[in-house]
């Protein structure tokens, strides 16, 4: 039997440097096997350390110089609590004249550094710059979904059409109908019957056609039985109710939506 590697406790706790391996006594050689992973230029962890996105941040600002570099793009936005990866890649914003390049795990955007602030104890674009270098790169349809996800979390309002949607999805499906140059629908209303009791709450909803759209996710077959007691309660209630699902094609909603209205 082969001699079971020596895994010093300090290292089994978080993302580490080079530089600290070796002070723990490892050296190179000994991070190439299987007890270690590399996660980026001369940052290694422990195999059995649990993946997180926040050790992994901090890990990097140690390799970061401390005044010049800030985390951006979809990095800076999930640390202000939007709903990203921050991680495939690392993004950070450096000085023009910076001597900082882009290596594994790591992309370096070189620009002004201006709109940087601190966010949860690291360095990031505010959620402003973060917005606008993001309009750069992403679809519509994903700004929106961002804009929607800023304003729910009162970080304020990035998109015309922004709404305290409160899935991805839901936002999808508002923009397909959109897009289609249908009515801008109303986001998470209070249904109620006629005598003002609580029916539930409409993804989407127009109100002249007393039509509800829902989006069903992935939770939806456990929740079948509530979902099924509440959509008898709308319909009783005198509200029609459409329901659409990842599967369903833009063509095929727009057009039972276009229906439902006339």
């Amino acid at each position: 039997m082969g001699r079971r590697p020596r895994i010093p406790q300090e290292l089994k706790k978080r993302p580490f440097t080079l530089d600290e391996a070796r002070a723990a006594g490892v050296t190179l050689d000994a991070l190439r096997r299987r007890s270690w992973r590399r996660i980026g230029s001369e940052l290694y962890c422990w195999s059995g350390l649990e993946d997180d996105r926040w050790r992994l941040l901090v890990a990097w600002r140690s390799r970061l110089p401390p005044d010049a570099a800030a985390f951006a793009g979809l990095t800076a936005a999930w640390l202000h609590r939007l709903d990203v990866d921050p991680c495939n890649p690392i993004e950070v914003v450096v000085p023009t004249t910076s001597g900082i390049r882009s290596r594994l795990g790591l992309v370096v955007h070189r620009s002004e550094t201006r709109d940087v602030t601190t966010v949860r104890g690291l360095p990031a674009t505010t959620i402003e710059r973060t917005f606008r270098d993001l309009r750069r790169r992403l679809p519509p349809v994903e700004i929106l979904v961002l804009a929607d996800q800023a304003l729910r979390l009162r970080l304020g309002r990035f998109h015309d059409l922004a709404e305290p949607a409160e899935s991805q999805m839901e936002t999808r499906l508002r923009w397909t109908l959109l897009q289609a140059g249908l009515p801008r629908p109303k986001v998470q209303t209070e249904l109620r019957d006629s005598e003002g009791r609580f029916l539930g709450r409409a993804d989407l909803y127009y109100p002249q056609a007393r039509l509800v759209i829902e989006y069903d996710g992935a939770n939806h077959r456990d929740r079948l039985v509530e979902d099924d007691r509440r959509q008898n309660g709308l319909v009783n209630a005198g509200f029609r109710l459409l329901r659409f699902t990842a599967a369903d094609r833009p063509e095929t909603i727009t057009a039972l939506v276009r229906r439902a209205l006339a």
